[in-house]
């Protein structure tokens, strides 16, 4: 769990940094393509350009992660609860169980790799919430997120507001560059995502 909450650390500092600090010539690249891009990728919601909500970042990440590091399963058990099984089942029979498991994958991916991005940087960052918020309050946290200022939810908007637009951008990149998962993986873990925070919404009247 150590390892983990340092990996966590490491991503906030990384999405800290990148929001702050003078840009390398590989983080210039990203930021002009960011520009370049004045919505999200699978939507028409706008981007999301302020600093990153750190605490519920290294919240999220600390709920999701286990003895094994990161699970993209334990993070939905933790934030549907009882209702897990329920939820499981309603995506399964939504897209399919095919993309579910490419779902839960992708977003292990999508973790990991925002992780090894930023592992060097070393800044002051939140420890995890002591405890931590119950499934209601951090499905709550994260649906904010996604709240555009249209009123609307965009998942996307979300993981900007997570992780900096650069960063979920980059990771984007890499997801459709990865022979294992490719764009199509890539379109379908946002839908996912999607579906099951609206979901949480609807259950926990949020």
């Amino acid at each position: 769990m150590k390892n983990i909450r340092n990996a966590a650390v490491a991503l906030v500092a990384g999405a800290a940094i990148l929001a702050t600090a003078a840009p390398s010539l590989a983080h210039k690249k990203i930021q002009v393509a960011a520009a370049a891009m004045d919505h999200a990728r699978f939507s028409a919601a706008p981007v999301y350009t302020g600093a990153p909500a750190l605490q519920t970042t290294v919240d999220m990440i600390t709920a999701g992660s286990d003895k094994t590091g990161f699970q993209s399963t334990t993070l939905v058990g933790h934030l549907a609860g009882a209702l897990t099984d329920a939820e499981l089942a309603k995506l399964t029979k939504q897209f399919g169980a095919d993309n579910v498991t490419s779902f839960v994958k992708t977003f292990n991916f999508v973790v990991n790799d925002a992780v090894a991005k930023v592992t060097a940087a070393k800044v002051p960052l939140p420890k995890a919430s002591s405890p931590l918020p119950d499934g209601k309050a951090l499905s709550a946290s994260l649906y904010t997120l996604g709240v555009t200022p249209d009123k609307s939810f965009d998942v996307e908007y979300m993981l900007d507001a997570l992780v900096t637009h650069p960063i979920h951008l980059a990771v984007m990149d890499d997801i459709d560059k990865d022979p294992a998962q490719g764009p199509k993986a890539d379109a379908n873990y946002h839908a996912v995502l999607t579906a099951a925070m609206t979901d949480l919404k609807a259950a926990y009247k949020l």
